[in-house]
């Protein structure tokens, strides 16, 4: 799938937009004409220009580049369907992480994901739970952030 330019501007200007609302909601610094806010203001003014003149030359190439191009790959309704299920994926992990827990959350979705790609019942399991415990590990134990226990939280180790 291809996009003209300019619909990029408009959601780099988008995202710019909101990056800047948010920034402004930063603590000042007592005594001091600037603070922590300064640096993203000003990052969020760049993307809005950026994205200014994205929109520009995506509106002058308007002619010879579609706004959305298809592939030849959404002709298939099976890479379609691969493409609705890791995005309903994704949904399903900011939804149900929370109250069911990283892990068991993690081997649902890659599971799911590797028998759909054609990943035999033994590989997908062998796979799924390798890929688990190491994303776990890094997160928790390494970089110390803190990953939703859910339903496993009485045996949290």
């Amino acid at each position: 799938m291809r996009f003209n330019d300019a619909i990029f501007g408009i959601v780099l200007i988008v995202f710019a937009i909101a990056e800047i609302a948010y920034a402004s909601t930063f603590p000042r610094l007592h005594g001091q004409d600037y603070g922590p806010d300064l640096f993203p203001i000003l990052l969020g003014v760049a993307f809005a220009v950026c994205g200014g003149i994205l929109i520009a030359k995506g509106w002058l190439a308007r002619k010879t580049v579609p706004m959305v191009a298809v592939g030849d790959w959404a002709q298939d309704r099976g890479n379609v369907f691969n493409v609705a299920l890791l995005l309903a994926s994704i949904v399903f992990y900011i939804l149900a992480s929370s109250w069911l827990g990283f892990i068991p959350t993690s081997l649902l979705i890659l599971i799911v994901l590797l028998l759909r790609l054609g990943t035999s019942l033994v590989t997908s399991l062998i796979v799924a739970f390798a890929t688990t415990f190491i994303i776990h590990t890094l997160f928790a134990k390494v970089l110390l952030v803190p990953l939703p226990w859910g339903l496993l939280l009485p045996i949290a180790w």
